[in-house]
This record gives structure tokens, sequence and C-alpha cells, in this order.
């Protein structure tokens, strides 16, 4: 009787065919995870220019494409896998619409969140030849894709007994990927107050409100491309007016000065230009 236990294992499971399929969708899942969470906290580090001086930008967003490029990668391959079980495959409908063919929910999410990274994907591309801020809006939904898919990740591990391993590896990575995000959408004068953005020599107010040092912004009109992140950053020193044109704060107040620094960052085209002048 017992000899046959193994036997019974085998049949209930697939076989050592489909041991091995979901060995390969198994590993491919973490792989997915961790690339995913990756791309989201070097994205971020590129956004906010923490990462500049590491090297160029121009290198920054290629390893933040490859990094984005090894996450899809492997989040397709995890799902690819399912259709090659011999017990209880995923067919070609139940792997693209959730809840279709008897998809669950963890399933639903998966599909998501994959489907909303490719469509990301695809578009980048596409951002020249879109309008920019559309394009934008469309990015900044990789952070819901991103926590579909972590949702995803969790209820699976739960479901196929691995919430462990999860525990111990997946919390290492989803922490510092979370405190990242977080600090993402934090003014930058918090920033600074917390350590993680370095005030910029001469830029910060004198207690008293005299002497010191000023801040000039001037704006290259033949770089800016009027996308109007600088008036997402700093609303009240840059405005697009409905004719597409830029007005801005040529000197701003010294409480400003941190949100014009914010602003001058994330500017895709570095149109904008921070001057010091002393008063």
């Amino acid at each position: 009787m017992l000899s046959q236990v193994p036997l019974l294992v085998a049949q209930a499971t697939g076989g050592d065919h489909d041991a091995g399929v979901r060995h390969v969708a198994q590993i491919s899942a973490r792989l997915a995870y961790a690339f995913m969470c990756a791309t989201l906290c070097w994205g971020v580090l590129i956004a906010t220019g923490w990462a500049n001086k590491i090297t160029g930008r121009q290198g920054l967003r290629n390893s933040h494409m490859v990094l984005a490029t090894l996450a899809l990668a492997f989040g397709s391959l995890h799902a690819f896998a399912f259709t090659l079980l011999e017990l209880g495959a995923f067919s070609h409908l139940r792997l693209l619409v959730p809840f279709a063919d008897g998809g669950l929910f963890r399933h639903a999410l998966g599909i998501l969140a994959l489907e909303l990274m490719l469509a990301i994907a695809f578009t980048a591309g596409l951002r020249k030849k879109i309008y920019y801020r559309k394009w934008l809006r469309l990015h900044q939904l990789a952070y819901a894709a991103v926590v579909l898919g972590v949702v995803h990740s969790w209820f699976g591990a739960i479901a196929n007994g691995n919430l462990a391993l999860l525990w111990l590896a997946g919390l290492t990575v989803l922490i510092p990927t979370a405190t990242i995000a977080i600090a993402r959408f934090l003014p930058p004068d918090v920033l600074v107050k917390l350590g993680m953005l370095e005030p910029e020599p001469g830029f910060e107010p004198e207690p008293d409100g005299a002497g010191g040092s000023a801040l000039d912004i001037s704006v290259d009109n033949e770089r800016c491309h009027r996308y109007g992140i600088c008036q997402a950053e700093a609303p009240g020193l840059f405005q697009l007016i409905d004719d597409e044109r830029l007005r801005y704060e040529r000197r701003p107040p010294p409480e400003q000065f941190a949100k014009a620094r914010a602003a001058a960052r994330a500017c895709p085209m570095r149109a904008i230009e921070l001057r010091e002048r002393v008063r």
C-alpha cells in the first residue's frame, strides 16, 4: 500500500513533467517579483534625480529598461508555463482574460498586472509620438501594476504553501521598494529633513529672511517641450497656460527653493536652470 503512495502523488500532480513545469513557473515568478521591485526602485531613483551622480542620465534610463525587460520576460515565462501543464493546463482564454474559464481571483490579479505592464512597455516606444503628459499618466499606472503583482505573488505563495519563503525573501525585497515608492511622493523639504535628499549649499534661506543667497530660475525655450512636469512639482512657480506657453517665477521666494530644485530635477528635457546669486 505504501509503495503506491508516490504513484498516486505523481498522478495527482500530473507526473514529473508537470512537476518540472511548476518548478519553472515558481522560479520565473520569484525572479519576476524581484526584477519588478527593482524596476520600480530604480525608476523612482531616476525620476527624482537621486541616482544621477552614479552615471549619465541616458545610462540610468537604459538600466531601468533592462530591469523592466527582465521583469516582463520572467513574468511572461511564468504565465506561459501554465499552458504546458498536462494536468489542469491553462487555456489561452484563461491566460489572457481575468476570471475566464474558471480563473481565480489571484490569477486575475496576475493577469491584470502583467497586461498593464506590457501596455506601459509598448507605449514607452511611442512617447515621442503621443502627447507626453497622456503617456506619463499611463506610465504612472506602473505603481498600480506593481501592487497587483505583489498581491498576486503573496496569494500564490499562500495557495502553494510557500508563504514561509516569501516572508523571508519577499519582505526583504518589498520593504525597501515600498519605502522608496512612498518617498517619491513626499515634498522635497520633508526629504531634506529625513536625510534622503541633500540640500544644495547656499540655497537655504536665512532665519531672519535677510542676507544669504538667492535663486534665479531660467528656462531654455528651445529645449522646453511644455510637458508640464515642472508645474506638477512646483505649481506656485511654473504654470502652463492655455496656449501652451510656460510662465514661471524668475526669482522665487526662499520658501519655494526646494520645489524649484524638484522641478529642475523632474524636467525630462533638462530645460530648467537654477543659478545662485548673492543678495
